[in-house]
């Protein structure tokens, strides 16, 4: 295969693994090397394992149609891996514990004093129209001042080889399982490369997250009840939810399972009978968890959870409320938050992020939308949003209909040079694909970020949409010495 890698062109973005045409950078040496040493039939074949070893996994994620049926697909993946080097993840690891340790100080104050918004560091009418704000939860105090358990927070690498936070995602996030599966799928089909390179391992990131997890217990016991409460089947992130709870030798609940007391404790329903439960990792929105005190309608959650939550009965990961902070117009404050509670400065960027709701952003952002990134404060899977260079005239002027409409539900940023990745295109075809990382972090008592993440890969050309659901692919991670 030396051929397409020689021939391999950078065009004009930064990327991760070559140089330039048939060189690569050091953490990626031994990598093309070895791609390098085989045959097209070889390199095929274990494509095609790779294949195989998804559909055997069942590795697989749904994808949402308008007409309301429902696809599950097999995970897309590509069997050449990202590098990055140990050095440089280590330093953006400390600036991931940093944000998320500011942004649960921020997400208790607002709950508490909001100091934050005395203070004038974030505007008040941003937290009124917020739509994650939980006023139910005001005045709760979780264990460890923790409200945001797990986050899942997107990094994007630009030209000048620094990494920048595109979003925090602080409500459900998900991706960790596909990160996971990535290293199993990428050991079986390149065996060999694991002992010839230092790939720091993720294989304890369940470890981690039940340990968290049991630290939120509120009885001091031997071994607390630990739950997953799922949506269901239907739900696009089932399989993540079976996998963790398989992982962590959990049991996986749905709603109908559980029962809150009359003592304001959770029990589980068993074959021998109620079982009193510690701590529930809920993968349910907070909308849905609680017909009490939420949507009156909701099938989905347990009658009761909030009370038995604000007595201190349950532990909750992550709390209600904690989507507060997932707000693209909170993230626009996020470096002034991180000053004003630690009296640090960012370890990691922002990206350049312009404020609709302000006049003179707000024309900016207008008078050269052809250009910019526009999103919607609270819309996830790349939904709802506009990618300037690659968009219409007509989709450009609805967009400049919707800001109008509602400015303070949008955001826009400059697109970004995202870095790039030799990426398969077809057999034994070599071309750049734009990516994104989202690293996981757990804070409870500790705080633990994961040695590198979910790499997400935007297949078409040129697209720098990565996300699975809208034709998005992946790549196994490699933190390399």
């Amino acid at each position: 295969m030396t051929n397409i890698w020689k021939e391999y062109n950078c065009e004009d973005f930064y990327d991760e693994v070559m140089s330039s045409p048939g060189i690569a950078r050091k953490s990626a040496k031994k990598l093309v090397s070895h791609f390098m040493s085989l045959s097209d039939e070889a390199v095929d074949s274990r494509r095609k394992a790779a294949e195989s070893t998804i559909k055997e996994m069942g590795v697989s994620f749904t994808v949402y149609t308008d007409c309301g049926n429902n696809i599950d697909r097999s995970w897309p993946f590509d069997i050449i891996p990202r590098t990055i080097s140990k050095a440089h993840w280590d330093k953006t690891a400390e600036g991931l514990k940093q944000r998320l340790k500011a942004l649960n100080m921020f997400i208790d104050d607002l709950y508490h004093d909001q100091n934050v918004i005395k203070d004038g560091i974030v505007p008040a009418f941003v937290l009124e129209q917020s739509k994650n704000f939980r006023k139910e939860c005001i005045g709760i105090s979780p264990p460890f001042g923790v409200w945001a358990h797990i986050c899942g927070t997107d990094l994007v690498r630009d030209s000048d080889d620094e990494f920048y936070v595109l979003e925090d995602n602080l409500r459900v996030p998900s991706g960790v399982s596909y990160m996971l599966e990535n290293r199993a799928i990428t050991k079986r089909v390149l065996p060999e490369l694991f002992e010839e390179v230092n790939i720091s391992p993720i294989d304890d990131y369940c470890s981690q997250l039940f340990d968290m997890l049991v630290a939120l217990s509120p009885r001091k016991i031997a071994k607390p009840v630990v739950v997953v409460l799922t949506p269901g089947i239907f739900n696009s992130a089932y399989f993540e939810h079976a996998f963790l709870a398989q992982q962590m030798g959990c049991e996986l609940v749905e709603g109908a399972d559980l029962v809150v007391q009359d003592d304001d404790c959770v029990y589980m329903k068993t074959v021998a009978g109620l079982e009193r439960v510690d701590v529930i990792y809920r993968r349910i929105d907070d909308l849905f968890i609680d017909p009490e005190v939420f949507n009156k309608e909701s099938k989905l959650g347990v009658a009761g959870l909030m009370r038995a939550w604000k007595k201190g009965n349950v532990g909750l990961a992550n709390a209600p409320g904690a989507g507060v902070a997932d707000d693209k117009v909170i993230y626009a404050f996020v470096p002034d938050i991180i000053r004003y509670y630690l009296k640090e400065e960012p370890l990691i960027k922002n990206v350049k992020t312009y404020l609709c709701y302000d006049k003179e952003q707000r024309e900016y952002v207008i008078n050269n939308i052809e250009k910019l990134v526009v999103k919607p404060a609270n819309e996830s899977g790349g939904y709802g949003m506009l990618v300037g260079p690659h968009s219409t005239k007509k989709e450009r002027d609805r967009f400049v209909h919707l800001i109008n409409e509602n400015p303070r539900n949008y955001i826009a940023q400059p697109t970004l040079a995202l870095s790039t990745s030799p990426t398969f295109v077809g057999k034994n075809e070599l071309e750049p694909r734009h990516l994104d990382l989202r690293p996981f972090i757990l804070q409870g008592e500790n705080t633990y970020v994961t040695m590198g993440g979910l790499t997400r890969v935007a297949m078409k050309k040129g697209s720098l949409v990565v996300n699975s659901s809208q034709g998005g692919g992946s790549k196994d991670t490699w933190i390399v010495e």
